[in-house]
């Protein structure tokens, strides 16, 4: 593995981190409702080191063959974003809104693990995965060994997840966080889109079947 591959996994990685999904709404809503957006980063992260992982096991693959619980991952995803989407939505909880930011304090962890939950079930994650990383493994002599490529793709994936998802979410409360209204405005746009994203991936999944 030359750095010319690692150059070109990082320019579409990069890209696939850069599309707004539900990570994305996810670390804004959380950034907004919280103190920091560093809980929830550090959550979407570990699910994506969880990825890793099981990709560099060779777990990945028997998933990828595994039709039935490719579908339980997908559906057991997008329904926790819905019901994720929905809770914002009902409780869009703001920095300047009295009670705000100490209820949000006693729960960082809770945080965490929701993102680690999202990252760790969502269906763009399991593509990058299945589909994307395997494409920049080189196999032949004097190459590393392939658990080697696949973890070393895995930590640059998560690295860039880190920097993108908590340049979003410091963005979003330097420039939200005065304004309580708009803030409240932007979090339930963010629930929607996770509501909506899991919404169209239950029909679309469920469809299949």
């Amino acid at each position: 593995m030359d750095s010319g591959t690692l150059i070109s996994f990082l320019a579409v990685d990069l890209l696939l981190v850069c599309v707004p999904g539900a990570d994305w709404a996810y670390v804004i809503s959380a950034g907004l409702r919280g103190r920091s957006p560093l809980p929830a980063v550090a959550g979407l992260v570990a699910g994506y080191a969880l990825h890793t992982a099981l990709a560099t096991a060779g777990l990945a693959v028997l998933v990828a063959k595994s039709p039935g619980l490719l579908t339980a991952l997908t559906v057991a995803g997008a329904a926790y974003l819905v019901w994720l989407g929905w809770g914002v939505l009902r409780n869009p909880g703001v920095p300047g809104v009295p009670g705000a930011d100490q209820a949000v304090e006693t729960s960082r962890g809770r945080v965490f693990l929701r993102g680690a939950t999202i990252s760790g079930l969502n269906p763009k994650g399991l593509l990058l995965y299945l589909s994307v990383l395997p494409q920049f493994l080189v196999a032949g002599a004097g190459q590393l060994p392939v658990p080697v490529q696949t973890a070393t793709l895995g930590v640059l994936h998560m690295a860039c997840c880190a920097a993108v998802y908590l340049t979003v979410g410091l963005l979003a409360r330097a420039v939200l966080g005065a304004r309580p209204s708009a803030a409240r405005a932007v979090t339930r746009t963010s629930g929607a889109a996770m509501l909506g994203i899991g919404a169209f991936l239950l029909v679309q999944r469920l469809g299949t079947l």
